[in-house]
Order: structure tokens, then sequence, then C-alpha cells
């Protein structure tokens, strides 16, 4: 019972912060709010006992995305435009079309599931046994969400960490020419200013 309501408190202050973040029109404020929304999120998955996907939440949410995101902040402005002008219902169709089809396909797909804890689900049947037997015997690792990820689907989980990784790199390389382009930028005004200075002289 108190881990149930452990994870509503923390449900309702993620969507808090989510409504915080949909009203905030600055961007520093919108960062940090998203950094927080990630350690509430790593907070109910340690209570899920989900320790890992915690630990990955925290890092990759909280810590590295964060980061990225202040970095970035510096090419952009501080404060979002003016909305344009209202261009009435029709410009904005296509998009509501696309979100309610969507939705309506995710709630057939949630109904076909099967009921959560079913211990009948194909999940539970097939590899999870094993999974469970052989990870602390055969493996020696005794989460075994760690054995699954570390192990058996080590090849998937390389994979993820290069994908991120390589985001990561470009990321870094738009970043390093904007600063790049930014600094020619200034030597171009300087030079500019000192020719027009000489001139003058």
């Amino acid at each position: 019972m108190a881990g149930l309501l452990t994870n509503l408190l923390l449900l309702a202050l993620l969507v808090f912060i989510l409504v915080l973040v949909i009203r905030t029109r600055k961007l520093f404020p919108v960062v940090v709010l998203a950094g927080a929304y990630s350690l509430v999120s790593a907070a109910m998955f340690v209570n899920l006992d989900a320790v890992d996907v915690a630990f990955t939440e925290a890092a990759v949410g909280a810590g590295i995305s964060t980061v990225l995101f202040l970095a970035a902040m510096a090419y952009l402005p501080g404060a979002e435009k003016e909305p344009p002008e209202a261009r009435g219902v029709m410009h904005i169709l296509p998009a509501l079309v696309i979100c309610i089809v969507a939705g309506m396909l995710l709630v057939v797909a949630a109904i076909e599931l099967p009921p959560v804890g079913d211990p009948t689900a194909p999940p539970h049947v097939h590899v999870a046994p094993r999974y469970l037997e052989e990870s602390g015997s055969f493996l020696h690792i005794p989460n075994v969400v760690t054995t699954v990820l570390a192990s058996y689907r080590g090849f998937d989980t390389f994979g993820e960490t290069v994908v991120v990784f390589t985001a990561g790199l470009g990321v870094l390389v738009l970043l390093a020419g904007k600063t790049r382009t930014a600094w020619r930028r200034r030597d171009q005004d300087a030079d500019s200013s000192g020719v027009k200075g000489d001139g003058d002289a």
C-alpha cells in the first residue's frame, strides 16, 4: 500500500511538472523542469525495483540530456517567439487527424495486450523462466534485469549504446560547427571594424 501511494504521489508530481513545462515560455526553466522530470521518473523506477532503469534515466535524462540542452541554448533565443496569427482550423486539421488515428491505434493495441501481471502471458511462459533460473547459477548476476540487458540482450544493448554515442557525437559536431561559425563571424567583424577605422583615420 505504501508503494502504491508513493507511486501515485510521484505520478502527480510528474503531471505537475509536465503542466509547468507546457505553460513555461522560456527555455532555461524548461530545461531545468525536464531534468527534474527525469529525476522523478528515476525515483518512480526505484520504487518499482527497476534500479538499472532508474540509473539510466537519471544519467541520460537528467544528466547528459540536460548538459546538451544547456549547450544548445547558447545558439537559441531565450524566449519563445510571438505566435503567428491564427490561420483557422483547416491549418491544424491534418495534424489533428493524425493524432486521433494514432491514438485510436494505440488504444486498440493496448486492448489486445494481456492483463498486467498475468502469469500465462507469452513473455512469462517463454523465456522468462529460463532467465530467472539461470541468472544466479549460470551467470552469477543477482539482478535479473542486469542479466537480461548485459548477457542475453548484450548485442541489443551494445547497439543501443552505439546509437546514443553516435547521436552524442552528432550533437557535439553541430555545436562545434556553430562555435567555429560564431568565432569566424566575430573575427570578420573585428577585421572589418579595424579596416574601417584605418580608412577613416
